[in-house]
């Protein structure tokens, strides 16, 4: 790590948590962040700012003035503009030190099984359960950590599936197939700033993942109700006969 290293990432190397040691694991690592938008956002701006050493964004979408009430890692003059793109400058722009690598499609799942096999860390930033699906099955195959979140309307919630962790449960053990009704923000909206909280802890348990402090979320689930501004954390376990997970 050199002298500029040293003072940039300062703040965090005082936490006795992570030091010099951990943050170099930050720098070394490779974090891979599917979806550009509400939550991706806050995920990528905090993960670039503190560091991770390279980023994989994810999106096949552009940028519409609809998206710019919570997606803030966009601007107006990104308007048009590939979100992957449009994230890739700004990104660039908080730390030119952070590489950035852009897929502008939607991964299969033989390209996602390459993808993941490169990251120490998938963060579900998407909108649809197709995707959420398909990323639980190909991190539990690859044992890779998964960062889950979702927001909508004044909800949202965030837990970290991780194979690795012996008994843990994974997305579909929590949800099935016939629980997949989709509902989106252009259909239900969404609070703004709702999106920031959830994303912002994803970039949390994923920073608390890559340098291996703490205790994550594996196995829990947070449920926040910003109306009352109240949470409710859940329990989760392993379902026997889960097809995707079981032992």
């Amino acid at each position: 790590m050199n002298d500029d290293e040293l003072l940039r990432y300062s703040r965090q190397i005082l936490l006795p948590q992570i030091d010099i040691i951990g943050q170099q694991k930050i720098l070394d690592s490779h974090v891979l962040i599917i979806g550009l938008g509400g939550l991706g956002s806050p995920v990528a701006m905090y993960l670039a700012s503190a560091g991770v050493g390279k980023l994989t964004l994810v999106d096949d979408d552009v940028v519409e003035v609809s998206n710019l009430q919570r997606q803030i890692v966009h601007g107006e003059e990104d308007l048009g503009r590939l979100k992957v793109d449009s994230a890739k400058s700004r990104l660039q722009s908080l730390n030119s030190q952070c590489r950035v690598e852009v897929v502008t499609e939607r991964l299969d799942e033989q390209d996602l099984h390459k993808a993941v096999e490169l990251a120490d860390v998938v963060v579900d930033c998407s909108d649809n359960f197709d995707t959420r699906f398909l990323l639980n099955k190909v991190t539990q195959a690859q044992k890779v950590p998964l960062v889950s979140g979702a927001a909508i309307r004044m909800e949202g919630q965030i837990t970290v599936y991780d194979a690795r962790e012996h008994g843990s449960a994974c997305y579909r053990c929590v949800y099935q197939d016939s629980d997949a009704v989709q509902r989106t923000c252009s259909e239900s909206g969404v609070l703004s700033p709702l999106l920031g909280i959830i994303g912002s802890m994803q970039a949390v348990e994923t920073l608390k993942l890559l340098s291996n402090i703490g205790e994550s979320l594996a196995g829990r689930l947070m449920l926040l109700d910003a109306l009352s501004m109240s949470w409710q954390e859940i329990k989760l376990r392993q379902d026997p006969v889960c097809p995707v997970c079981e032992k």
